[in-house]
């Protein structure tokens, strides 16, 4: 355990304290390229999804409806903007569509939310990597063998530098994605002077090139290939709705930076994909084989000088990067879920670095098996992607709606008008992607929702059936001071007032008159509540508590009980009594216990340090106690 503390502080650095929480907020310098990473790497390739969507049909043609798919996208996107930057005004603990869904439909709707938002999540980093690792067997193919290799090491680089805090994540993160903006706006600003000074010549193919383009089977565009080349182009829309999910992660005031970055993020995603547009159609651009739409812009923009090695380099980089959006957003969702009691309660803890280390540990293990399964294949990857981000649109823009509607407040008329309109876009566009993918893969969509909202379910019917099983509203407890011979010493661990922990230090009083009650605290509130209950009870047997400012309390117990057994005479021992959850069988480990196996565990080097854990059966209350809140 000494060297895992070791290793953990050499990877992680140095423990971060509850008041240093407000250094590790996001500003907007650093903000900014955080929530845009996802965002902005798919702008770069939304123009080539949309010449994709539509080539196979209109040949050549396709390049002159770009800019009629172009515009929709982007009115929407000035849709989902305003529509966020409400989200941000009223719910300013984050969540985005879960919390409006919950407030304005109710359980059913907002499960779904969420669940669309962490397929989303997930996906977004495993498609992510693995393009970023397609890219990096593009240049050295003889690396093919380690695919999988090198996606899970990509993938754990950007999960350590996230556990080690958002303060440190967001300048590593921040400058490879500034550096891609900047890169593109060099891009559309050079191409847009050069298109206007008639310097920049459209783009020439061989016959070879003009062969694999399908030959225009039509002369216009129809209804159904505008909606599957919109559904294509609007994955320059996704990583919007990440801003209003991690509201807390910025500075003071959260809700003023949060809009600030939502409109520069939009802003910057209206410069690129609509520059980008333009220039499309100025070059008369069509997908080839061997080079991007991007790569062949940049080429005829900036020939084969440094400023196109430049724009490739960050591309590649960005495609990477863009995974880190999700570790930003996702962790607050689990949190928020965690504390709703929809998620288990270790999301919602902070760890060592103040960042909400379980959620993005589960990122990881998620996404990496993800990679591993699909062999870090982005063509087998990407029918699972988008389409969760679509219905979390839809459902947060139909919330706000309903909202609007029903508060009636000032200006309700315009904005319930905007929010229905992009409610009824963002519903057609989950219709389209979801079934031009269906066949491809997406269909498995509708196992994985299910069954991910039915844990959800199961997981807040568990906690509470626990909480009620606890509770000690209507448990009329009777203290009885010890009558034991026994002084043997004896630590009783208590974290919360509940018929657990007083079942184990009743256990403690009978066998030793000797009770040491011990309380790591973390939340002064807390504590302060559990000293009022200690109290109200009666107990004469005194509270110690031990405050931790770093949120660890294995080490402060060991700490403490190192301590009294430095004190222990010769032939003595010490007993810690601990509290083992029991009743639902393997929920009982998953939601429950942990702490307990790690704290037993560490007790055991000591010597002369007994463990006894006392069980506390819940599934049968006895009295209909309410839960605890």
């Amino acid at each position: 355990m000494d060297a895992f503390k070791k290793l953990k502080k050499i990877l992680l650095g140095s423990a971060l304290k509850d008041d240093q929480l407000s250094n590790e907020k996001l500003s907007k310098l650093w903000g900014l390229p955080i929530m845009a990473s996802d965002a902005v790497s798919s702008v770069a390739y939304a123009v080539e999804e949309i010449l994709m969507a539509l080539v196979p049909a209109l040949g050549i043609l396709a390049v002159n409806y770009v800019g009629f798919v172009s515009v929709p996208i982007i009115l929407l996107l000035l849709i989902l903007v305003f529509s966020y930057s409400q989200i941000i005004n009223h719910y300013p603990n984050g969540g985005g569509a879960y919390v409006v869904s919950k407030e304005n439909f109710g359980k059913k709707s907002s499960l779904l939310a969420a669940t669309c938002l962490i397929i989303d999540y997930i996906m977004t980093v495993a498609v992510s990597v693995s393009s970023s690792t397609a890219a990096i067997l593009a240049v050295y193919p003889a690396l093919e063998p380690y695919r999988i290799i090198i996606s899970l090491v990509c993938v754990g680089i950007i999960t350590l530098i996230n556990l080690r805090g958002i303060g440190e994540s967001s300048k590593v993160f921040g400058i490879p994605t500034y550096a891609f903006i900047f890169s593109m706006i060099a891009l559309i600003v050079t191409g847009f002077i050069r298109v206007f000074n008639h310097s920049l010549a459209p783009i020439t193919y061989t016959p070879d090139q003009i062969a694999n383009i399908s030959q225009s089977t039509m002369t216009n565009m129809s209804l159904v290939l505008f909606l599957c080349a919109f559904s294509s182009g609007c994955s320059a829309l996704t990583g919007v709705e990440a801003v209003s999910n991690a509201i807390p992660s910025f500075k003071e005031p959260c809700q003023k930076t949060a809009k600030q970055v939502l409109f520069m993020l939009g802003g910057i995603i209206i410069f690129i994909f609509g520059g980008t547009s333009f220039l499309a159609t100025a070059l008369k651009v069509v997908p080839v084989s061997d080079k991007t739409v991007l790569a062949q812009m940049a080429t005829a923009i900036f020939g084969n000088g440094i400023m196109f090695y430049v724009l490739q380099f960050t591309t590649s980089l960005i495609l990477l990067l863009a995974a880190n959006t999700s570790y930003s957003g996702l962790p607050i969702l689990l949190s928020i879920l965690a504390k709703d009691r929809y998620m288990p309660r270790q999301f919602a803890q902070r760890g060592t670095k103040l960042s909400f280390s379980n959620g993005i540990v589960f990122i990881f293990i998620v996404s990496s098996l993800l990679l591993i399964a699909f062999n870090a294949d982005t063509h087998k990857l990407i029918p699972f992607y988008s389409v969760g981000v679509f219905v979390s649109f839809t459902i947060s823009q139909f919330g706000m709606f309903v909202k609007w509607m029903r508060s009636k407040e000032p200006g309700w008329q315009y904005k319930s008008l905007i929010n229905g309109f992009g409610a009824l876009v963002t519903f057609i566009g989950s219709i389209v992607v979801f079934t031009t993918k269906f066949t491809h893969g997406a269909w498995a969509l509708l196992i994985v929702t299910p069954i991910l909202m039915w844990f959800m379910s199961q997981t807040h019917k568990h906690y509470f059936k626990f909480l009620k099983g606890i509770s000690i509203l209507g448990y009329n407890y009777q203290y009885k001071p010890s009558t034991s011979t026994d002084t043997f010493p004896c630590i009783v661990l208590i974290n919360k007032m509940n018929r657990a922990a007083l079942k184990t230090f009743d256990y403690a009083n009978k066998i030793t008159s000797n009770v040491t009650v011990l309380h790591i605290s973390v939340s002064s509130t807390e504590t302060e509540r559990l000293k009022k209950q200690w109290q109200d009870l009666g107990i004469e047997v005194p509270l110690t508590v031990v405050y931790t400012p770093y949120r660890d309390i294995i080490t402060p117990i060991e700490d403490f009980i190192s301590e009294k057994e430095a004190e222990l005479k010769d032939g003595e021992n010490l007993t810690v009594v601990l509290t083992r959850i029991s009743g639902n069988g393997w929920k009982d480990e998953i939601y429950h216990n942990q702490t307990t196996f790690f704290i037993e565990q560490q007790l055991r080097k000591h010597e002369n340090v007994a463990t006894i854990l006392v069980p506390y059966f819940y599934n049968k209350p006895k009295s209909s106690a309410q839960v605890t809140k």
